[in-house]
């Protein structure tokens, strides 16, 4: 059993850390690997506090996320309006991009960003050039967002491996 729990949680770790630049919900599989593994393990290692950690660290991922983008496409010369459309334009995107095999719902994320701030910001100040900034603004601020939580899911699977490293049968 001990074996088993610990190829859960260090497979879905991995997994997991891979699926983040994938737009894939990665550190939400990281946080049930932890609870996978604490579940086996009877929770010996892994306790309230720990679990309460990387729910933390897994929501505040996806709040920085898309904060970000929203940001980024405003500090770009966009209005507030540019960064709605990035957020709703990157979610379109997403879900669109879904049928293409692995990476169609990252480009399909980031080009559906970089529509959305665009036209939503074009929407409300009729300039090209000031609704093409804020569109590469939304992605970088997606590309920053990605960045962001890559670490926090490194940090989750550190907090994994604490919990590995302290079971004691």
């Amino acid at each position: 059993m001990t074996l088993l729990a610990i190829g859960l949680l260090i497979g879905l770790c991995v997994i997991g850390l891979a699926m983040i630049p994938l737009g894939l919900p990665g550190l939400w599989v990281m946080v049930g690997g932890i609870l996978a593994y604490g579940w086996l393990t009877g929770f010996r290692s892994v306790g309230v506090a720990t679990i309460a950690i990387v729910l933390g660290l897994a929501f505040l991922g996806e709040i920085i996320e898309n904060w970000i983008g929203f940001r980024y496409a405003k500090r770009y010369g966009g209005s507030t309006r540019s960064g709605w459309g990035a957020l709703i334009g990157g979610l379109i995107g997403a879900v669109i991009g879904v049928p293409v095999a692995v990476i169609g719902s990252v480009i399909g994320a980031f080009v559906g960003s970089f529509i959305g701030a665009a036209l939503f910001e074009y929407s409300y100040s009729r300039h090209a050039g000031v609704a093409t900034r804020a569109g590469w603004g939304a992605v970088v601020g997606r590309a920053a967002g990605a960045a962001v939580k890559i670490a926090l899911g490194l940090v989750i699977a550190v907090i994994g491996v604490f919990a590995l490293l302290s079971y004691r049968p």
